[in-house]
């Protein structure tokens, strides 16, 4: 049987530290305001993608059972059950050789 908390979390704590979704850079609390930016690359970091909780596959791409689902996770939002992920970053899932490998499979 699964557990649900029903509460809303308190606010981040100010020792949060995680890793930028898109770049890979190390982050800190402040970097992770409702319209804050990764110093390195300039990415929104208040995204589903940097979460600790996404989970790309799961109903809404999400493990929190209660958050509102977010459309674009890439994109800074809301959500109140954000917290810092520290495997966020994946070298590699590059547009760019994603749509050559896609090319490739398909012969275009």
């Amino acid at each position: 049987m699964r557990r649900f908390s029903h509460r809303r979390r308190g606010p981040m704590s100010p020792n949060a530290e995680g890793i930028c979704w898109s770049c890979g850079a190390r982050l800190a609390a402040v970097d992770y305001q409702r319209e804050a930016e990764c110093p390195a690359c300039r990415k929104s970091t208040h995204v589903c993608r940097n979460c600790r909780f996404f989970a790309p596959g799961r109903p809404a791409d999400c493990r929190e059972p209660i958050a509102e689902p977010v459309a674009d996770k890439q994109r800074a939002n809301f959500c109140d059950y954000f917290e810092p992920g520290s495997d966020t970053f994946h070298p590699g899932e590059n547009a760019e050789k994603l749509r050559s490998a896609a090319d490739d499979l398909f012969n275009i």
